[in-house]
């Protein structure tokens, strides 16, 4: 069951504003009210809240009926993936063809975005009789591509080739129209009336998430990094029973840039919103003794064994498609997991029957960091890094097990749990 709601939020996460509506929309069917960051916190123990910051980024926490002598146990994740972002005034004409400028957002695999079609999505800022507000648009066609140049010109390519974004990663629009103009057609495909101010707009993979495999055990879809871990991450929470501690889970905008941002893992908003829990609940001193007790598990997913190329793969530790949770280690520290809070995540998820499997790079191969360190930049938190394990890392087809899933989906109910 948690297979079918993972692929149908999936298929409509065309943008980090998409993905948090969609959270949006489960947490309020979970009867979650919605608090302004700009207005003082009114809460009431037993109860259960979200906050939003730029609509790319969510926070939401359930408070104990109870609200004494607890802590908060945190899930991180996130809400971007690498793509292009439409630049302003994208409108390029080449010879008889009309472009859209782009640019890169994030590490992705650029040759996995060519001869595919392609729509794009995001918010787009519009002033009118109404006011100044941002509009959520999603353009449900096939409408773009990137097309390669063919081998006959570019004998070469399958030698190993390097894209350059400002040249062959322009995506064609259609047939030059001296009479089109980008901002009417943003209007039109919003039916709504204005001033197009700017946008936040982002290219998308039109390939809808699919099962396959001989016993249908793999996922193929975009954007399963991080939104697998986000959306399973979220279903836990959602169904977990407790009343000892408060529950947050997060899902943070632009961990593919580096999370410096409003709306980032490295913002204020985390301990914003958890100073203003203690407000409310009149705990406002007792802050870092709270902290001190609480645990954060960052989930960003995983690096799996890749069968065609299994030296790039640390000799000792074996990562495995469907073999379950992965914790995440780093003696550097790009991953805050550490044997104390492994140990503890070990805990729960054998409590709950979740395999759990151990990652480290191969000592001369450079990995990447994510939420636990970022977000332990702005908040001093025992903390550990697990993911979902998956090949094909920022293709714009992704790849991982079903079965790891429903295990993310168990091991953050029983995080959550009494």
């Amino acid at each position: 069951m948690s297979t079918e709601k993972v692929l149908s939020l999936l298929a409509t996460s065309y943008s980090p504003f998409h993905a948090i509506k969609n959270m949006e929309e489960e947490l309020v069917k979970a009867g979650f009210k919605e608090l302004d960051e700009t207005k003082a916190f009114q809460l009431n123990c037993g109860d259960s809240y979200f906050v939003k910051r730029n609509d790319s980024s969510l926070i939401a926490f359930r408070l104990p009926k109870n609200c004494k002598d607890f802590a908060f146990k945190i899930l991180a994740t996130h809400s971007d993936s690498p793509t292009f972002k439409i630049k302003p005034n994208p409108l390029l004409k080449k010879g008889d063809l009309l472009l859209l400028n782009v640019e890169p957002y994030g590490g992705m695999i650029h040759s996995t975005w060519l001869d595919r079609p392609l729509s794009f999505a995001g918010r787009v800022v519009i002033k009118n009789k109404e006011g100044t507000k941002p509009y959520l648009l999603s353009i449900d066609e096939d409408l773009l591509q990137i097309p390669n140049l063919c081998i006959h010109m570019n004998r070469e390519i399958n030698n190993g080739f390097a894209y350059n974004p400002a040249k062959d990663l322009i995506p064609v629009f259609g047939k030059v129209d001296e009479g089109f103009d980008f901002n009417a057609y943003l209007l039109e495909k919003l039916g709504v009336e204005g001033e197009i101010l700017a946008h936040d707009l982002f290219l998308y993979n039109r390939d809808k998430p699919r099962l396959l495999g001989k016993k249908k055990e793999f996922l193929s879809a975009g954007r399963l990094d991080d939104l697998s871990s986000a959306y399973t991450g979220l279903l836990g929470f959602l169904d977990a029973e407790n009343d000892a501690g408060v529950n947050v889970f997060t899902c943070f905008d632009n961990e593919e840039v580096g999370s410096l941002t409003r709306q980032g893992a490295n913002s204020d908003f985390l301990k914003n919103v958890l100073k203003r829990i203690l407000l409310a609940l009149g705990e406002k001193d007792r802050f870092e003794e709270i902290l001190a007790r609480s645990f954060l598990l960052s989930a960003d997913n995983a690096h799996a064994n890749h069968p065609n190329y299994p030296e790039i793969s640390d000799p000792t530790t074996h990562v495995s498609l469907g073999g379950g949770i992965v914790i995440k280690y780093n003696a550097n520290q790009k991953y805050t997991s550490d044997a104390l809070s492994a140990s503890y995540v070990k805990e729960i998820a054998a409590r709950t029957g979740v395999p759990v499997q151990e990652y480290t790079n191969r000592s001369d191969l450079r990995g990447g960091s994510t939420l636990g360190n970022i977000s332990n930049s702005e908040l001093s938190l025992m903390s550990c890094d697990i993911g979902l394990p998956q090949l094909a890392m920022h293709s714009s087809n992704e790849f991982m097990a079903v079965a790891d899933l429903d295990y993310m989906v168990k091991l953050s109910k029983a995080f959550f749990g009494k």
